[in-house]
């Protein structure tokens, strides 16, 4: 039985079971979040079966990404990677740019934003006034035997995501301020995790996440540094080594997620590799790196520009 086949049977499981879980939805009919993603969706993401999709994914996050971890990756065809980071991909953001996003003010919608997200499908970003935050225990981390912590550093943004994340996982997701959300990207910056701003088809073809990544636990960075999916765009940013400051204590290579560094008496950054996460520019002892805007490597998701 091939891979395509798996998904087909895969796929028509996850609709009948989706089927299934909407009509129960622990005790009542359709909760009022799920009511509002679907209305959001309209009726053609019903109709063609997002939807469902949508659902199953937010609804059991942890699965989802254990399943895909454990099982979908190793086992993808060179044409399906690209066509999974098609429809599911992440634009990596130095940590002025996620803070940016958590204390917009103001309604911006903004749509098929080809040059900063360079994907076919789901490069839309909708936030309406000053987006509402929810923090959520990190799926790529609890799908882990043993994980990172801390667990409560996946951010979902705006609505309807935050209303139903919250409502159907009371026990591990709460709100959270601005000055809180704040908080949580700056103390992420500082243990050297990569901030990504996700966007999904399945989550109304948009932007709906920012993920606070840890090179250990990130399905997002092993999807594509260990299975050649190519679902993380560039910052639209990249490290630059002051060679004067450098002691090459190696600090940075050991923080890069991206293996993009290389030490020859000093730090070396390979460009083909760097995404422009800051990490390095944070964890450096001696202020020795920068991050240099740098036009190959495409357009940043600056909601305070764009």
């Amino acid at each position: 039985m091939n891979t395509t086949i798996i998904f087909a049977l895969a796929s028509a499981l996850a609709i009948a079971l989706g089927a299934g879980l909407l009509f129960i939805e622990r005790g009542r009919f359709l909760r009022g979040s799920t009511w509002r993603l679907l209305r959001a969706g309209g009726w053609q993401k019903l109709r063609d079966k997002t939807f469902f999709h949508s659902y199953l994914y937010a609804r059991f996050t942890k699965e989802y990404i254990g399943y895909a971890l454990k099982n979908a990756l190793p086992k993808l065809s060179p044409r399906a990677r690209h066509s999974v980071a098609d429809h599911y991909h992440g634009k990596v953001l130095p940590l002025a740019l996620a803070e940016a996003i958590v204390t917009h003010d103001h309604d911006t919608a903004l749509h098929d934003l080809e040059q900063v997200i360079p994907y076919p499908v789901a490069r839309n970003l909708v936030l309406n006034g000053s987006p509402e935050v929810a923090v959520f225990d990190c799926p790529c981390r609890t799908a882990r035997e043993h994980h990172c912590e801390p667990l409560q550093v996946c951010m979902i943004v705006g609505q309807p995501f935050v209303d139903f994340i919250v409502e159907h996982h009371p026990q591990t997701a709460r709100r959270v301020t601005t000055n809180q959300a704040i908080e949580i990207l700056r103390a992420e910056h500082a243990r050297g995790h990569v901030h990504t701003a996700y966007f999904k088809d399945a989550m109304l073809d948009r932007f709906y996440a920012i993920c606070n990544c840890c090179k250990c636990c990130c399905g997002g960075i092993e999807a594509m540094m260990k299975h050649h999916v190519p679902m993380l765009a560039s910052s639209g940013y990249v490290a630059r080594v002051n060679e004067i400051l450098c002691a090459g204590c190696g600090t940075c290579a050991d923080a890069c997620a991206f293996d993009a560094i290389q030490l020859n008496g000093h730090s070396n950054v390979i460009w083909e590799k760097c995404m422009g996460c800051g990490v390095c520019e944070g964890q450096c002892p001696n202020d020795a790196i920068e991050l240099a805007r740098d036009e190959h490597k495409g357009v940043p998701l600056d909601v305070r520009a764009l």
